[in-house]
């Protein structure tokens, strides 16, 4: 299938400058060039999606992570690949540390770009704690089908996952913001740390107790910031009903006075 072929008319950099000269072009300009160009094609669906998303730069990290899930979840279960390189064996747990170490680079690196940019939206704030828990959850759970990972450590540990994104969502509704916090980030490089030491243990066993310790605080920190998430969360929650309770109240209290005098 031939590629679509186009042309943009660059505009003018100033008043003095002839139609044609090359120029900076616009935006608005180029996007529908682009959505007619390709708006024949199989994949036109897809580029009018990466329009409407505004799919940036810390977008796509975003959804990078989130592909590189899946892949992680492979490897663990499968073991494979298990190559080499110049007479060095590069086993399968080894790839699978590097995937989870490039998925954790791609959450400080996303959060990061977008502040420095600008470019926070809110596919970025719906997409990136999602992401988080997938990456978590494939990087614990397989290792419990491994038999590396006692399975009430990982429920513990993506239960907090769920629980904190559940609090976010009420508290989302309620117009309210739960911010993260030091321990939430605490834990989460924790949990990458404690991710790829369990996974090298597979092949070298000497790390198992390096693994098992940080497992522990895996845990205890999941639990820690569990519990202070829910204290925020009720502290805020619980202002927002006492306030709509005394409104209510008042317009209670506003109602009756009239009536009062009337009957007096």
């Amino acid at each position: 299938m031939d590629t679509p072929e186009f042309r943009l008319a660059a505009t003018p950099n100033s008043s003095h400058e002839p139609a044609g000269t090359v120029g900076t072009v616009d935006s608005a300009v180029a996007e529908v060039y682009i959505r007619g160009a390709f708006r024949s094609q199989p994949w036109a669906g897809f580029v009018e999606f990466l329009f409407e998303i505004e799919m940036n730069l810390p977008n796509s990290l975003t959804v990078l992570r989130i592909f590189f899930v899946p892949l992680l979840v492979v490897v663990l279960l499968t073991r494979q690949p298990n190559w080499y390189f110049w007479g060095m064996p590069v086993r399968f747990e080894v790839w699978g540390v590097l995937i989870l170490l490039v998925a954790a680079a791609t959450d400080a690196a996303d959060g990061y770009i977008a502040r420095k940019r600008r470019e926070i939206t809110t596919l970025g704030i719906l997409l990136d704690p999602v992401a988080d828990k997938l990456l978590i959850t494939a990087a614990f759970i397989p290792l419990v089908q491994m038999h590396l990972v006692q399975a009430w450590m990982v429920v513990i540990i993506v239960g907090r996952e769920f629980i904190v994104m559940g609090l976010r969502e009420i508290a989302s509704v309620e117009g309210l913001v739960i911010p993260a916090n030091a321990l939430g980030k605490t834990k989460m490089i924790l949990q990458v740390m404690a991710g790829c030491t369990v996974i090298l243990t597979a092949n070298h066993p000497a790390l198992k107790n390096v693994g098992l310790a940080l497992l522990w605080l895996v845990v205890l920190s999941a639990v820690a910031s569990a519990i202070h998430y829910f204290q925020m969360f009720w502290s805020q929650i619980n202002f927002r009903v006492q306030e709509r309770h005394r409104r209510s109240v008042m317009l209670v209290d506003a109602k009756e006075k009239p009536q009062d005098v009337l009957s007096r």
